[in-house]
């Protein structure tokens, strides 16, 4: 794997270097064109010959001319991020509820509580997950007023508290999906995620989601990427998962068969993402 991630890095160094995945979205033709037009102007033509070491180093894992044919996505931290640091609305709402601790205090508890083992199951988002963030909550900010629990557990499935990672992620999606490359999102959430992804206007970019508190598994749990492939009908190993976490998303989806890409270090935009998958 380590030698995976260097030609991965060494590719996508080459191809900034060389301004092959410097052009807005919006300037490309290929987004409003075939399918076929766009994997051969976004992948063929821009990666071109440095991205051949990549596709000879899949073909040496399984064999022949293996392709991906589905996307996995993670939900926060690479397709979301909160549009304010989670500690400043901490504060913030519970102003009025008393709460005292200043961001610096509450982010270091939040650190702290979310790093407890959770003794009530052995998943922490069951269902709407509330018992879980009234723990979370409580502990990082030291009330446990329900009002201001429920203030700020509404306030995180409505879509001014998040911001997409990549503005570009819904074009390349529908480009991947007109390529044929089936996308889903494999998330540890509970089940606000749907709404809030309906509130984001973005949950039809998305052939399936595998969301923990539905599938009663959470990353690293291989099952999690398992139901993943059922749903959108596919082989582990024609799976590519995306994420922020190296333990979660990484691991995880390596042990379920996946291949496996890092968010901020291997790749650093979906377009990044769409070019490796369409190298071949």
């Amino acid at each position: 794997m380590v030698v995976r991630n260097k030609i991965i890095s060494q590719i996508l160094q080459r191809s900034r270097s060389k301004s092959i995945i410097n052009t807005s979205l919006g300037q490309q033709k290929c987004w409003g064109s075939s399918a076929a037009a766009t994997a051969t102007e976004v992948g063929s033509k821009s990666m071109g010959f440095w991205l051949k070491d990549y596709e000879d180093y899949r073909k040496s894992l399984y064999g022949g001319n293996i392709t991906h044919k589905a996307l996995f996505v993670d939900a926060v931290g690479t397709l979301l991020v909160p549009a304010q640091p989670t500690a400043q609305i901490y504060r913030q709402m519970g102003e009025k509820y008393g709460v005292k601790y200043s961001e610096d205090e509450i982010l270091n508890r939040y650190r702290w509580a979310y790093g407890q083992p959770w003794g009530r199951s052995r998943l922490r988002y069951v269902d709407d997950g509330r018992p879980f963030w009234q723990y979370i909550v409580s502990s990082s900010t030291g009330c446990s007023n329900a009002q201001y629990f429920e203030e700020l557990y509404n306030y995180f499935m409505t879509e001014k508290a998040w911001q997409l990672c990549d503005p570009n992620a819904g074009k390349v999606f529908q480009a991947l999906r007109n390529a044929g490359v089936k996308v889903a999102v494999v998330s540890n959430f509970d089940t606000r995620l749907r709404p809030l992804l309906r509130a984001l206007d973005c949950e039809h970019w998305f052939d399936a989601m595998a969301v923990s508190a539905e599938v009663a598994a959470e990353k690293p749990n291989p099952t999690i990427f398992l139901k993943a492939c059922d749903l959108l009908g596919v082989n582990p190993e024609d799976a590519v998962h995306v994420g922020d976490d190296r333990r979660n998303d990484i691991w995880g989806a390596r042990d379920a068969g996946c291949d496996a890409w890092l968010w901020g270090s291997e790749v650093h935009s979906f377009q990044e993402v769409f070019a490796l998958l369409m190298c071949h």
